[in-house]
């Protein structure tokens, strides 16, 4: 299998991409080809989503395979908690590790629809634990050779430990019942072991810069990685308020809505999400994390005009 090298020359700041597994077969026939281009631009992760109940179980890890066969980069599978029970959800964590998987990004998940089980997991505090668990009982130790016997092997007195991200609410959670719930919820995941946080979208840098420091003066010390998307059509900007729960960016939706083409929208979405990078990095983000919604052009397009890709024939246009 090929092995993208990287070439595309990345600046200071780090970079991550989100996929889906692929719904179709048109999709799959085009996600080895995805892969290699977002591997290109030398990302720290390429994250893979993970469907309510589990109903892109078997898609995702042929994904988390995809990229593991085909790159360097490390993938990071989703891991939700409804609908699955404690042993379901170890089991589940056991066969992303049997792969070869090394990062998490635990969420809660929403409530399923039509009332049915949600599962013995109720908070992604209780799912990093978990999956911390089920690491420590896989490999409860390391080893060390010892100087002159290389056949023998010492007990070092530590064990591999894998990352596990979550979720984070600039503006708060939908279903908070009070200002700062979402901090606190923050709080216990940093508390239960994870190592990293990635923001849900949001569309304005200020909203960022004002949440970090109240997040950091609580007590929140994990990095807080922004999470963004190119909202290129007035359509998709509707199914994105719907799934996060935002309020609606006027100015983004308006020039949207007069926007009469789909070119001039598309360019209105990346626009847009290159000025809302640059904001963030001019706030301190340590890293950008990009939604691609597997159609890598927009996100790539971001990049190229922060100056963070700087390959063309990575720009290849598959409208």
């Amino acid at each position: 299998m090929p092995q993208p090298t990287g070439s595309a020359a990345r600046a200071t700041v780090p970079i991550s991409f989100e996929l889906l597994p692929p719904r179709s077969p048109a999709v799959a026939a085009r996600m080895p080809a995805t892969v290699d281009r977002l591997a290109a631009t030398g990302p720290q992760f390429l994250s893979v989503t993970y469907g309510a109940g589990g109903s892109s179980r078997a898609a995702s890890l042929e994904l988390v395979q995809t990229i593991l066969e085909r790159t360097s980069v490390p993938p990071m599978a989703h891991l939700t908690c409804v609908g699955a029970t404690h042993t379901e959800a170890a089991a589940l964590v056991r066969q992303f590790l049997d792969a070869g998987v090394r990062r998490f990004l635990a969420i809660r998940g929403d409530p399923p629809k039509g009332g049915g089980p949600a599962g013995e997991l109720t908070s992604a505090a209780q799912l990093v634990q978990l999956i911390h668990r089920v690491q420590a009982e896989r490999e409860p130790y390391g080893e060390r050779p010892l100087p002159g016997l290389p056949a023998v092997h010492a007990l070092s007195g530590s064990r591999p430990r894998v990352e596990v991200a979550v979720a984070a609410f600039v503006n708060g959670h939908p279903g908070s019942r009070h200002a700062n719930q979402h901090i606190d919820a923050l709080l216990a995941k940093q508390a239960a072991g994870a190592t990293l946080a990635i923001t849900q979208l949001f569309f304005h840098a200020e909203d960022y810069a004002a949440f970090v420091p109240r997040a950091r003066a609580a007590g929140v010390t994990l990095p807080i990685v922004p999470g963004i998307m190119p909202v290129t059509s007035l359509a998709r900007l509707r199914r994105t308020l719907e799934l996060s729960g935002e309020d609606t960016p006027a100015d983004l939706a308006i020039r949207l809505e007069i926007e009469p083409t789909a070119e001039g929208q598309r360019e209105i979405g990346i626009a847009h999400a290159t000025d809302l990078a640059r904001g963030l990095l001019d706030a301190g983000a340590p890293a950008l994390h990009l939604y691609t919604l597997n159609q890598p052009d927009a996100a790539l397009e971001v990049l190229a005009r922060l100056d963070l890709i700087r390959v063309p024939d990575l720009l290849e246009d598959s409208r």
